[in-house]
């Protein structure tokens, strides 16, 4: 940061893009979400040692995997599209009541916890942190619905902030042998209380997988994506050939880092006074 200010750079961060209807065509965190939401399926169906479908055969009837998928944004909602699609039988939680409609349009179960309110989402649509009292209670629910589960897939992340811990380890014991667990906020410390990025833990038979980048595991259509976002971002700077900053515009103000020398925006002057310091 202080390179790019000495330098006189003007430089932007496109992770934050705001969550605008005008701006989903350029919203680099959506698009990645997306993948990493289908991979998470993906690689849990693989790992479980079992089928996710219903299957009847002539030798007899195999009942249906249970998925669990903590956390309704983008990658969770894909997660839970693709765990429907492969025929496991699915619930979802968000502390966020409004993606109930959401959850359930793919064929999901919506899990109340009591602790559900519309003021749990900030204004760029993002959940918020839960105060201990109702952490308590959201997980003394869960912990029974973690126990019945195959799978969890766990998406929660709040911006700026370290992911909250929705499985406990005492949850993990209660899960049975073969379970999957794939920890998509590992980048945040992970909302598994066992999770280590970027490793497989076998907690009694139960196996945790922390990806940090699972993105990457689909590389050219992560590349398409990414280039389309970057692509329609920087057309929004030109104007008539030539590169107009328009800081009216929220998609410009809310993205750009630095300009003409100096940060822009008070958490990067943040950073820059911390790092000073």
């Amino acid at each position: 940061m202080r390179a790019l200010v000495d330098g006189g750079i003007t430089a932007f961060r496109l992770e934050a893009m705001p969550r605008i209807s005008r701006a989903q065509d350029m919203d680099v965190l959506s698009s990645m979400a997306t993948l990493a939401g289908y991979h998470a399926a993906v690689m849990a169906a693989f790992r479980l040692p079992r089928i996710f479908p219903l299957m009847m055969t002539a030798a007899g009837t195999m009942t249906p995997a249970r998925a669990l998928i903590l956390g309704a944004g983008v990658a969770g909602l894909q997660a839970i599209a693709t765990c429907r699609r492969l025929g496991a039988v699915v619930e979802a939680f968000d502390v966020r009541p409004a993606v109930r409609d959401q959850v359930e349009s793919l064929g999901a179960r919506f899990v109340e916890t009591g602790v559900e309110s519309e003021t749990q989402q900030d204004t760029g649509g993002y959940a918020r942190e839960l105060e201990a009292d109702a952490q308590a209670r959201q997980h003394q629910v869960l912990a029974e619905h973690v126990k019945e589960s195959d799978v969890v897939i766990s998406t929660a992340q709040i911006p700026n902030r370290k992911a909250p811990v929705l499985v406990t380890a005492d949850m993990v014991a209660s899960m049975r042998t073969g379970s999957v667990i794939v920890d998509l906020a590992a980048p945040g410390g992970g909302n598994c209380e066992l999770t280590r990025p970027d490793e497989e833990v076998d907690a009694n038979g139960v196996l945790i997988l922390g990806p940090t980048n699972l993105p990457a595991a689909i590389p050219g259509q992560a590349s398409q994506l990414y280039s389309h976002n970057a692509t329609r971002f920087l057309s929004q700077l030109l104007k008539d050939g030539q590169v107009q900053l328009d800081f009216d515009d929220v998609v410009i103000s809310q993205t750009c880092i630095t300009h003409d020398g100096k940060p822009m925006g008070e958490q990067i002057e943040a950073l820059l006074q911390g790092a000073s310091a």
